[in-house]
């Protein structure tokens, strides 16, 4: 997801005053508890990745009954009253056929990571999306290292971390596709190891 920056609003917004907003807005917006934030630009890397990983998915899930969507669909969480934009996710559940900008069922999400949305994408976001009950794999993409953090819910319904990084194969069980982490990063200029940040920072 590009950069969140809150927008000042003077008095609780309503999920229904959001949409209606949101469908005339040329800037996109996400919505957590009644407030509004607005989304800054992506970078070249961030953009190439989340296309590479919807064209990977779409192409894998084509004529079954899941659907792939990049970025411009939101993702419904009404346990804690959000509306997110995740740079890919999957539904497979039909329930989502009768909604056009939003979905509430998703069993794969994927967020790529930024300096300034991880810590966010790792925590809060995060803690919201665990209460979608039909989510099962949560995955997070370095733009800065071949770096993909899967976490999958388990059969306990506890979220276990599979990390990947290079020369691995990426395991995504919840619509069955396994690939070459490289794969994610195709035609993506990686910074040089002088130039990342600290792994440290990054996991903060």
């Amino acid at each position: 997801m590009a950069a969140m920056v809150a927008v000042p609003v003077a008095q609780y917004v309503s999920p229904e005053a959001y949409l209606a907003a949101e469908a005339t807005r040329p800037i996109k917006h996400e919505y957590r508890e009644g407030y509004v934030y607005a989304m800054a630009g992506g970078t070249d890397a961030h953009n190439q990745i989340a296309g590479n990983v919807y064209t990977l998915l779409r192409t894998h899930l084509r004529g079954g009954s899941c659907r792939t969507y990049f970025a411009d669909v939101k993702v419904r969480v009404e346990e804690v009253n959000c509306y997110y934009y995740p740079d890919v996710m999957v539904t497979c559940d039909e329930r989502d056929r009768t909604t056009n900008t939003f979905k509430r069922y998703p069993c794969l999400i994927v967020e790529v990571l930024s300096e300034a949305t991880e810590a966010f994408d790792r925590g809060d976001k995060f803690a919201d999306y665990r209460q979608i009950e039909s989510l099962q794999e949560y995955v997070l993409i370095s733009q800065t290292r071949l770096q993909v953090d899967v976490f999958r819910r388990n059969e306990e319904g506890l979220w276990v971390l599979h990390p990947y990084s290079e020369g691995d194969r990426v395991s995504l069980a919840s619509v069955g596709w396994e690939g070459a982490i490289a794969e994610f990063y195709e035609a993506v200029d990686l910074p040089s190891p002088k130039e990342r940040p600290p792994v440290a920072d990054q996991h903060r």
